[in-house]
């Protein structure tokens, strides 16, 4: 899926129970991430039912209770997963992505390489989340895309 198709449907309040973002450039995962951070909740929502974690300080279990809990005042919660590409037992993670829960949107930022997708994690990713691949522009695609970004 494109960079602007992915911020089209969250700006137009579509939202994925689980986004996986990865590849080699890291300021479209960051872009996207960040707009999940600050316009899916409310500014009051977020206090409750918004968790950042960073996956060199944080292993598959907390990650697996944050997401599974329940929101509290509102429909949904926030859990974003950044620095996944440090985590050393992101696979563990495979229960929760066959399965996730519906009020809780789970964002896992993998930056600086595309991931593989041949392990039972990976197919399951592709199965049930919006998966984003983040590739360096090249030299002829910069002009078009200043131009939609200063729009």
């Amino acid at each position: 899926m494109e960079f602007d198709h992915v911020l089209k449907e969250l700006k137009s309040k579509q939202y994925h129970p689980i986004y996986f973002l990865h590849g080699q450039e890291s300021y479209f995962i960051d872009e996207i991430a960040h707009y999940i951070e600050k316009n899916v909740l409310t500014e009051s929502e977020r206090a409750f039912n918004q968790t950042i974690l960073y996956g060199k300080d944080v292993d598959h279990l907390a990650i697996l209770d944050t997401a599974r809990r329940y929101p509290m005042m509102s429909s949904r919660q926030v859990v974003l997963l950044k620095e996944a590409q440090d985590m050393k037992t992101l696979s563990e993670l495979l229960s929760y992505i066959e399965k996730p829960m519906e009020s809780t949107i789970l964002v896992i930022c993998h930056k600086h390489k595309r991931y593989n997708f041949n392990s039972k994690f990976g197919k399951a990713l592709k199965k049930n989340a919006l998966v984003f691949e983040s590739k360096p522009l090249y030299d002829n695609q910069v002009p078009g895309w200043i131009s939609i970004y200063l729009k």
